[in-house]
């Protein structure tokens, strides 16, 4: 019995509840029968002769249970024929009823068994009546959208770190590249003490790169982690402040700034927030031209709030603006291309949107879209 499929294991269920039904079905019938005859008396009654007068009926001795007995033994014999025949029936259409019940679960075991890592796109066949197979059915097929979708976002997520790991290690390795070429062509002989400075001073430079690379891949980093602590901020604040940070350079390279901060609570991490504002502004002015301009704008609408940064300089091909969101991206003045990077992280660890968009006359439109999250008001 355990070795057998679940189709026959079904066929012998069935075929076993049509005989016990007929086996139930027939000693009811054979007991009411006997019950029947029981009150019946049988009489035998003779033709009289030609002339002769008409003889009564009489009851022949033992003649009513031998007619009782031959007719319950042909009635038993009888049905143990019909019920032999049921049972082969049922046992043929068992294994047929069987089969037709087992099919969608021998559909999802050959699915299954086609299925592998590079192949995931084959799913079960859902067919009426949508009963407890079909729901079984759609459920599996939608495990497997979840399975697919998960190892597309694995294998992504793995592509990226290792093309941010190259990227990393390659601009991490330039300054240490140049430090190491200072230090020997300087201490190659007697270096005076105007070579001793100038070394100093490419080592510092290269050590400060360092820092804002790892300063920026650390920002991206936890801006990858996602928003555990949200709190109360306010996109209007945290672009003025972003904007008064950088008097200093807006006034060396004589930059307008024009500024419209209307309201804009959220809750989110502010210290991203920050870094995601200083970025926009930051970029915003070191990829302009001396007497541009900036425009920077905050504001609530559609259900969540957004930030506007609009700067003028060089013109940008529009095919590239999405480039320039990816980490180690380099605009055409260089830089660690981290900055746009670190403002996409933040923005998707506060669930939001970024569109970016190249001006006709030069220069990024960068819009930044934040939904509400939380109940928190000014």
């Amino acid at each position: 019995m355990t070795h057998l499929s679940a189709r026959g294991r079904l066929t012998l269920l069935y075929t076993g509840l049509v005989l016990v039904a007929g086996v139930v079905l027939a000693a009811l019938t054979y007991v009411l029968m006997r019950q029947h005859l029981a009150d019946r008396v049988i009489a035998v009654r003779i033709d009289r002769t030609e002339g002769a007068p008409p003889p009564p009926s009489l009851a022949v001795p033992g003649l009513t249970d031998q007619v009782r007995d031959e007719t319950l033994a042909a009635l038993v014999a009888q049905a143990a024929i019909a019920l032999a025949v049921v049972a082969v029936l049922a046992a043929v259409l068992g294994w047929l009823v069987a089969g037709r019940v087992l099919r969608p679960i021998r559909a999802i075991s050959a699915t299954a068994q086609r299925l592998s890592a590079e192949h995931l796109s084959d799913r079960v066949p859902v067919h009426p009546p949508h009963d407890e197979l079909a729901a079984l059915a759609t459920t599996v097929n939608g495990m497997l959208d979840r399975i697919e979708r998960g190892i597309t976002e694995r294998d992504r997520a793995l592509e990226g770190q290792r093309l941010f790991t190259a990227n990393a290690a390659h601009e991490l390795r330039t300054p240490l590249t140049t430090i190491r070429t200072a230090v020997d062509v300087t201490l190659d002989g007697a270096p005076t003490r105007t070579e001793l400075l100038t070394m100093a001073e490419d080592v510092r430079a290269a050590a400060d790169d360092s820092r804002h690379t790892l300063d920026g891949l650390l920002a991206l980093a936890r801006s990858n982690a996602g928003v555990t602590n949200p709190r109360p901020a306010d996109l209007a604040t945290i672009a003025g402040s972003a904007l008064s940070e950088v008097a200093g350079p807006l006034s060396d390279q004589d930059i307008e700034v024009h500024r419209e901060l209307r309201a804009a609570p959220l809750r989110g991490d502010p210290v991203l927030l920050e870094r995601m504002a200083a970025n926009l502004v930051g970029n915003a002015i070191r990829h302009n031209h001396r007497g541009g301009r900036v425009v920077v704008v905050t504001g609530a609408s559609g259900g969540g709030v957004f930030l506007r940064v609009r700067n003028t300089g060089r013109a940008v091909a529009p095919d590239r603006v999405d480039r320039l969101l990816e980490p180690f991206v380099r605009a055409a003045d260089g830089g660690a291309g981290l900055g746009l990077s670190i403002v996409r992280a933040v923005v998707q660890a506060h669930h939001g949107e970024i569109d970016a968009v190249a001006n006709q006359g030069g220069g990024l439109d960068i819009t930044v879209r934040i939904p509400l999250r939380g109940a928190w008001l000014p």
